[in-house]
């Protein structure tokens, strides 16, 4: 698949980099050289220096036999996005999608009105994280949470920490039925390492596990956690950009209490004129007793938004150890992501990963449903709906030679779920969901295609 991305920024570089271990043909263009540079030294694709609204950078770029062209320019050139997305679809470009950063871009009626212009996708990632902040929300026991089929097959994520029943067993010690698991442990991150489980594989202190659950056996997952479901009625939030407004002006109907702390005046009073009962404290949140003196504390959730991954790892711990239940950090710094939660952050979210789960979508076919980049591991969460004729309903699971690096957790049948095993045989109309390690991607396109 031939792929142009207009924009080497902190999106475009990410989603460059997981195309590109696809072998899609890339070219990558921006007027920035540095970014350019960083760009062509870890990976072996076509970079183009300017403009991307200029016709002769795009022309230069070969976007009028590009299958696919992705504007993911800063926020802030959301115009040059649109723009170059507009030019891009009327020189042949197959697809186009744009970020944007204007949630009145995402009505339906406007949504509508792009697609007629040309552009077939616009993502917004301060929008797609604060989503995801709130769906954490709900499940506030969980790490994290995908949910496939109106949430009757569930991936849910939990990390361990000491004390939890679930450390020191292996999936062999649950003496379920084989062909009627309830759930079962599709991978462990455990440091830098994401394992793919065998039976005797053992459970240990700070693993973060992701189960594949049937929708009535989600409670049982989370007992060997040891954690229980918090009622989330206060909440704090440190960084009153986009994402922390958004949130706000979401919340402020559903819970009791909600407060932003923001450290740049200008921003407060802003932020006071347009939330209706959201209480705006000027202050700094990287002072933990300033943090003590506005009774974080007494918050059922702190979650951290601000520009800095930094501040918010920190001041996450800091409201950790004051007593607070659930934390959220935004950590834009992919290095940092198990950092914080080996530090004891409750979830991590990042909008590159975010982003990069809603575009790479496009770049795959029309079998997979959904994907979802799991922001504790390299892996990905797949849904793929099966054709017939497909390889994967040949035979088995076990006869398949199935890829090493991927499990099958579950299948969704008609209205009927159920945890794949070995004996599995797939059946045309399915829907699978797969957890893979990116190796394994390439691998299962045969099996499904």
């Amino acid at each position: 698949m031939k792929i142009v991305i207009a924009g080497a920024g902190e999106v475009g570089s990410h989603l460059a980099r997981m195309l590109n271990e696809e072998y899609h043909d890339l070219t990558i263009i921006d007027e920035n050289e540095e970014n350019l540079a960083h760009i062509s030294e870890s990976m072996d694709v076509l970079i183009v220096q300017g403009s991307p609204t200029s016709i002769s950078v795009l022309t230069e770029a070969g976007v009028e036999n590009a299958d696919l062209f992705v504007a993911v320019s800063p926020a802030k050139d959301q115009n040059v996005n649109i723009i170059s997305a507009l030019l891009a679809k009327k020189m042949g470009a197959k697809k186009v999608t744009a970020r944007i950063n204007d949630d009145e871009y995402l009505d339906y009626h406007n949504k509508f009105l792009f697609k007629e212009l040309g552009i077939d996708m616009l993502f917004y990632p301060e929008k797609n994280a604060a989503d995801e902040i709130i769906d954490l929300l709900q499940k506030s026991e969980m790490s994290d949470f995908v949910g496939f089929a109106n949430g009757r097959l569930q991936l849910v994520v939990i990390k361990l920490e000491e004390g939890a029943p679930l450390i020191g067993k292996c999936s062999a010690d649950f003496d379920y039925p084989a062909d009627d698991l309830p759930f079962r442990t599709v991978a462990i991150s455990r440091g830098d390492e994401t394992i793919i489980p065998q039976h005797e594989t053992i459970f240990k202190v700070n693993d973060l596990v992701y189960v594949v659950s049937r929708k009535e056996a989600v409670d049982e997952v989370m007992s060997y956690s040891g954690k229980e479901e918090i009622e989330i009625r206060r909440i704090t939030i440190l960084g009153g950009g986009k994402i922390g407004e958004m949130l706000a002006t979401k919340l402020e109907s559903s819970v009791d209490f909600i407060k932003i702390i923001e450290i740049d005046k200008e921003r407060c009073e802003v932020l006071s004129e347009r939330l209706n009962k959201t209480l705006v404290i000027n202050g700094d949140g990287r002072n933990s007793d300033f943090l003590y003196e506005e009774d974080v504390k007494s918050c059922d959730a702190f979650i951290a938004v601000t520009s800095s991954s930094e501040t918010n790892i920190l001041s996450c711990v800091a409201a950790k150890r004051m007593g607070v239940a659930k934390t959220i950090a935004e950590v834009e710094n992919i290095e940092y992501i198990r950092l914080a939660e080996e530090i004891g952050v409750d979830s991590v979210i990042n909008k590159k990963l975010l982003a990069a789960s809603r575009i790479f979508r496009v770049t795959l076919s029309n079998h997979i449903r959904t994907i979802k980049c799991l922001s504790g591991s390299d892996a990905e969460a797949i849904e793929y709906v099966v054709h017939a004729g497909s390889l994967i309903t040949t035979a088995p699971i076990k006869d398949l030679n199935f890829p090493k690096d991927a499990i099958i957790g579950g299948v969704i049948r008609g209205q009927e779920t159920f945890i794949a095993v070995g004996t599995t045989h797939i059946k045309p109309h399915d829907r699978v969901v797969v957890f893979a390690l990116p190796s394994a991607l390439s691998k299962l396109e045969k099996f499904f295609a």
